[in-house]
């Protein structure tokens, strides 16, 4: 991943994670429990996640579904490179503290504000606008949470969805997910066919000149 980490610490810590991945995929592991894996999003997702940063300079970022960091890493190395902040949601305090102590180590803990709750609490507790949106949550919550940031979005706001594809499993969330999306005339759409399915939409304001 030397492409998108110029920084050794950076890459050191993505090392770790990859390690873990592997760990918990090897045969024998099948007694972990879900909140106690990864369930990362994927170095492919990641770094299109990393370069859309990079390219769109958003200034306010939410991360929504903090889990143990991983793509927060590259949410906040590209962060450090444009003067952003992210603002990462979990549930579980816990594996914020994970997260945390990854970031740290990474150098990069000053550019994230890690916030432990309720998700669609967290959200409407804070005044936005959210320039870039990043959406890998329970899948049950991605709907509760979309209505709660969408009137947040800053113009021409990006929202990144995960799981769009992949697993069968949440396809009935996914699906109300989408559904709301379209139902917003503002928002332009796009499935991508990158790790396990991610979802790009854009806010376009009729009154938008570029329009």
């Amino acid at each position: 991943m030397a492409m998108v980490f110029d920084d050794p610490a950076v890459r050191a810590v993505f090392a770790d994670y990859e390690a873990r991945i592997a760990a918990e995929r090897a045969p024998g592991n099948g007694a972990r429990t879900r909140d106690d894996m990864l369930l990362p999003v994927g170095p492919e997702a990641a770094a299109l996640l990393h370069a859309l940063v990079l390219g769109r300079r958003p200034a306010r970022i939410l991360e929504l579904g903090t889990s143990y960091g991983y793509s927060t890493l590259f949410l906040a190395d590209a962060a450090r490179r444009t003067g952003a902040r992210v603002i990462s949601m979990d549930l579980a305090a816990y594996k914020q503290d994970h997260a945390r102590e990854q970031l740290e180590r990474a150098g990069l803990a000053a550019f994230v504000d890690f916030r432990a709750g309720d998700a669609v609490a967290l959200i409407e507790a804070d005044p936005g606008p959210f320039d870039f949106v990043l959406l890998d949550i329970w899948k049950d919550a991605y709907r509760p949470c979309f209505e709660a940031f969408y009137p947040k979005l800053a113009e021409e706001a990006l929202i990144a969805a995960d799981n769009m594809i992949e697993p069968a499993s949440a396809r009935a969330s996914v699906r109300d997910y989408r559904a709301a999306v379209r139902a917003r005339s503002d928002l332009q759409t796009m499935l991508l066919p990158i790790g396990q399915g991610i979802e790009l939409s854009v806010r376009w304001s009729p009154g938008n000149p570029r329009l």
